[in-house]
Protein backbone atom coordinates (compact mmCIF):
# COMPACT_ATOMS: atom_id res chain seq x y z
CA UNK A 1 0.00 0.00 0.00
CA UNK A 2 1.41 3.43 -1.07
CA UNK A 3 -0.28 6.90 0.86
CA UNK A 4 -0.46 9.79 -1.04
CA UNK A 5 -0.56 12.34 1.17
CA UNK A 6 -1.02 16.50 0.20
CA UNK A 7 -1.01 19.76 2.46
CA UNK A 8 -2.33 23.32 2.12
CA UNK A 9 -0.24 25.60 4.70
CA UNK A 10 -0.45 28.89 5.90
CA UNK A 11 2.93 29.67 3.43
CA UNK A 12 6.13 28.37 1.92
CA UNK A 13 7.40 28.07 5.38
CA UNK A 14 4.86 26.20 6.47
CA UNK A 15 1.62 26.15 8.86
CA UNK A 16 0.03 23.22 7.78
CA UNK A 17 -3.89 24.37 7.53
CA UNK A 18 -5.22 20.99 6.01
CA UNK A 19 -3.78 17.88 5.07
CA UNK A 20 -5.17 14.67 3.03
CA UNK A 21 -4.57 11.46 1.60
CA UNK A 22 -5.49 8.55 -0.34
CA UNK A 23 -4.21 4.78 -0.35
CA UNK A 24 -3.08 3.37 -3.93
CA UNK A 25 -3.65 -0.33 -3.36
CA UNK A 26 -3.38 -2.52 -6.68
CA UNK A 27 -3.73 0.04 -8.75
CA UNK A 28 -6.72 1.46 -7.13
CA UNK A 29 -7.49 4.73 -5.46
CA UNK A 30 -8.91 3.87 -1.45
CA UNK A 31 -9.11 5.21 1.82
CA UNK A 32 -9.62 8.73 1.02
CA UNK A 33 -9.13 10.86 4.16
CA UNK A 34 -8.76 14.71 4.94
CA UNK A 35 -8.89 17.27 8.04
CA UNK A 36 -8.47 20.67 7.91
CA UNK A 37 -5.85 21.47 10.91
CA UNK A 38 -5.59 25.01 13.33
CA UNK A 39 -2.24 26.42 11.75
CA UNK A 40 0.66 27.75 14.33
CA UNK A 41 0.64 31.35 12.19
CA UNK A 42 -1.53 33.53 10.17
CA UNK A 43 -2.17 32.20 6.95
CA UNK A 44 -0.62 34.88 4.29
CA UNK A 45 -2.89 36.29 1.92
CA UNK A 46 -0.82 34.69 -0.99
CA UNK A 47 -1.89 31.82 0.46
CA UNK A 48 -5.21 31.90 0.88
CA UNK A 49 -5.68 33.32 -2.62
CA UNK A 50 -4.30 30.05 -3.90
CA UNK A 51 -6.53 27.13 -1.54
CA UNK A 52 -9.08 29.07 -0.76
CA UNK A 53 -9.07 28.14 3.25
CA UNK A 54 -9.51 30.69 5.12
CA UNK A 55 -8.80 31.82 8.85
CA UNK A 56 -12.59 31.18 9.79
CA UNK A 57 -12.27 27.95 8.64
CA UNK A 58 -9.50 26.58 10.99
CA UNK A 59 -9.38 28.44 14.11
CA UNK A 60 -11.33 26.01 16.00
CA UNK A 61 -9.93 22.85 14.41
CA UNK A 62 -7.60 20.12 15.81
CA UNK A 63 -3.85 20.89 15.55
CA UNK A 64 -1.42 18.73 13.59
CA UNK A 65 -0.18 16.73 16.45
CA UNK A 66 -3.63 15.51 17.06
CA UNK A 67 -4.51 14.94 13.55
CA UNK A 68 -1.50 13.43 12.32
CA UNK A 69 -1.52 9.76 13.70
CA UNK A 70 -4.74 9.04 11.67
CA UNK A 71 -2.23 9.61 8.63
CA UNK A 72 0.46 7.40 9.95
CA UNK A 73 1.11 3.48 9.73
CA UNK A 74 2.21 3.22 5.96
CA UNK A 75 5.49 1.77 5.16
CA UNK A 76 5.65 4.22 2.15
CA UNK A 77 4.11 8.35 2.01
CA UNK A 78 4.13 9.47 -1.45
CA UNK A 79 4.39 13.43 -2.43
CA UNK A 80 4.56 15.58 -4.92
CA UNK A 81 7.52 17.55 -4.00
CA UNK A 82 7.84 15.06 -1.20
CA UNK A 83 10.56 17.79 0.62
CA UNK A 84 7.89 20.38 1.52
CA UNK A 85 5.45 18.09 2.63
CA UNK A 86 7.52 15.95 4.75
CA UNK A 87 9.71 18.97 6.00
CA UNK A 88 5.94 20.91 7.24
CA UNK A 89 4.79 17.24 8.77
CA UNK A 90 5.69 16.04 12.09
CA UNK A 91 7.63 12.98 11.96
CA UNK A 92 6.17 10.00 9.71
CA UNK A 93 7.45 6.74 10.46
CA UNK A 94 8.20 5.45 6.79
CA UNK A 95 9.68 5.95 3.14
CA UNK A 96 9.33 9.01 1.58
CA UNK A 97 8.60 8.72 -2.68
CA UNK A 98 8.36 12.01 -4.51
CA UNK A 99 6.80 11.87 -7.67
CA UNK A 100 8.20 14.90 -8.88
CA UNK A 101 11.38 13.40 -8.95
CA UNK A 102 10.33 10.31 -10.69
CA UNK A 103 8.72 12.33 -13.74
CA UNK A 104 11.64 14.26 -13.92
CA UNK A 105 13.66 11.17 -14.20
CA UNK A 106 10.77 9.50 -16.49
CA UNK A 107 10.29 12.43 -19.12
CA UNK A 108 13.15 15.02 -19.14
CA UNK A 109 12.33 18.06 -20.55
CA UNK A 110 8.57 19.16 -19.64
CA UNK A 111 6.43 20.89 -17.06
CA UNK A 112 6.62 18.91 -13.39
CA UNK A 113 3.45 20.46 -11.41
CA UNK A 114 1.38 17.96 -10.75
CA UNK A 115 -1.82 19.46 -13.13
CA UNK A 116 0.78 20.06 -15.95
CA UNK A 117 1.61 16.42 -15.70
CA UNK A 118 -1.94 15.39 -15.15
CA UNK A 119 -2.80 17.08 -18.37
CA UNK A 120 -0.02 16.35 -20.41
CA UNK A 121 0.20 12.47 -19.42
CA UNK A 122 -3.59 13.14 -20.62
CA UNK A 123 -4.72 11.51 -17.42
CA UNK A 124 -8.61 10.98 -16.18
CA UNK A 125 -9.53 10.23 -12.63
CA UNK A 126 -13.14 11.24 -10.49
CA UNK A 127 -11.57 13.74 -7.87
CA UNK A 128 -13.98 14.38 -5.09
CA UNK A 129 -17.24 17.01 -5.59
CA UNK A 130 -17.16 20.46 -4.00
CA UNK A 131 -13.22 20.55 -4.15
CA UNK A 132 -10.84 22.67 -6.73
CA UNK A 133 -7.42 22.15 -7.26
CA UNK A 134 -5.10 23.20 -4.26
CA UNK A 135 -7.77 21.19 -1.76
CA UNK A 136 -5.46 18.39 -0.56
CA UNK A 137 -7.82 15.99 -1.52
CA UNK A 138 -8.19 16.79 -4.77
CA UNK A 139 -4.36 17.35 -5.41
CA UNK A 140 -4.39 13.53 -3.89
CA UNK A 141 -6.40 12.40 -6.43
CA UNK A 142 -4.35 13.89 -8.87
CA UNK A 143 -0.76 13.00 -7.69
CA UNK A 144 -2.06 9.23 -6.90
CA UNK A 145 -3.56 9.21 -10.65
CA UNK A 146 0.20 10.30 -11.80
CA UNK A 147 1.66 8.13 -9.49
CA UNK A 148 -0.40 5.01 -11.27
CA UNK A 149 0.84 6.20 -14.27
CA UNK A 150 4.21 6.29 -13.31
CA UNK A 151 4.40 2.69 -12.16
CA UNK A 152 2.50 1.44 -15.24
CA UNK A 153 5.16 3.18 -17.91
CA UNK A 154 8.34 2.52 -15.39
CA UNK A 155 7.43 -1.06 -13.51
CA UNK A 156 9.62 0.62 -10.61
CA UNK A 157 8.43 -0.98 -7.09
CA UNK A 158 8.10 1.09 -4.30
CA UNK A 159 11.50 0.51 -3.31
CA UNK A 160 12.93 1.88 -6.65
CA UNK A 161 11.05 4.85 -6.63
CA UNK A 162 12.39 5.61 -2.80
CA UNK A 163 15.97 5.18 -3.95
CA UNK A 164 15.25 7.18 -6.90
CA UNK A 165 13.17 9.89 -4.63
CA UNK A 166 16.70 9.80 -2.65
CA UNK A 167 19.23 10.65 -5.14
CA UNK A 168 19.98 14.11 -6.78
CA UNK A 169 17.90 14.91 -9.75
CA UNK A 170 18.90 17.16 -12.93
CA UNK A 171 17.80 20.61 -13.03
CA UNK A 172 15.51 21.38 -15.70
CA UNK A 173 15.69 25.23 -15.20
CA UNK A 174 18.76 27.70 -13.49
CA UNK A 175 17.83 28.59 -9.96
CA UNK A 176 19.80 32.02 -9.99
CA UNK A 177 22.76 33.93 -12.17
CA UNK A 178 22.66 35.82 -15.24
CA UNK A 179 20.16 32.22 -16.56
CA UNK A 180 17.94 32.54 -13.82
CA UNK A 181 14.48 30.53 -15.22
CA UNK A 182 16.21 29.67 -18.68
CA UNK A 183 16.37 25.87 -19.32
CA UNK A 184 19.86 24.17 -19.10
CA UNK A 185 19.73 22.29 -21.87
CA UNK A 186 19.85 25.17 -23.80
CA UNK A 187 22.43 27.30 -21.82
CA UNK A 188 24.45 24.12 -21.92
CA UNK A 189 24.49 24.67 -26.19
CA UNK A 190 24.33 28.66 -26.47
CA UNK A 191 26.70 28.97 -23.27
CA UNK A 192 28.43 25.86 -21.93
CA UNK A 193 31.51 28.18 -20.89
CA UNK A 194 28.72 29.26 -18.63
CA UNK A 195 28.94 26.24 -17.13
CA UNK A 196 32.04 25.58 -17.30
CA UNK A 197 32.76 28.68 -15.46
CA UNK A 198 30.29 27.26 -12.76
CA UNK A 199 31.79 24.06 -12.50
CA UNK A 200 35.31 25.71 -10.96
CA UNK A 201 34.07 28.60 -9.04
CA UNK A 202 30.65 27.60 -7.47
CA UNK A 203 30.82 26.85 -3.88
CA UNK A 204 28.91 25.34 -1.82
CA UNK A 205 26.82 23.54 -4.52
CA UNK A 206 23.48 21.50 -4.17
CA UNK A 207 23.91 17.87 -5.07
CA UNK A 208 21.68 18.44 -8.22
CA UNK A 209 23.69 21.76 -9.64
CA UNK A 210 26.73 19.12 -9.09
CA UNK A 211 24.75 16.46 -11.42
CA UNK A 212 23.43 18.78 -13.44
CA UNK A 213 26.80 20.11 -14.57
CA UNK A 214 28.60 16.94 -14.72
CA UNK A 215 25.81 15.78 -16.72
CA UNK A 216 26.08 18.96 -19.33
CA UNK A 217 29.77 19.15 -19.13
CA UNK A 218 30.16 15.01 -19.99
CA UNK A 219 32.53 14.81 -17.04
Amino acid sequence: MLRVIDTETCDLQGGVVEIASVDVVDGQITNPMSHLVRPDRPISPQAMAIHRITEAMVVNQPWIEEIVPHYQGSHFYVAHNASFDRRVLPEMQGDWICTMKLARRLWPGIKYSNMALYKSRKLNVATPPGLHHHRALYDCYITAALLIDIINTSGWTPDDMVTITGRPALLTTFPFGKYRGKPVSEVAERDPGYLRWLSNNLTNMTPEMRLTLKHYLGD
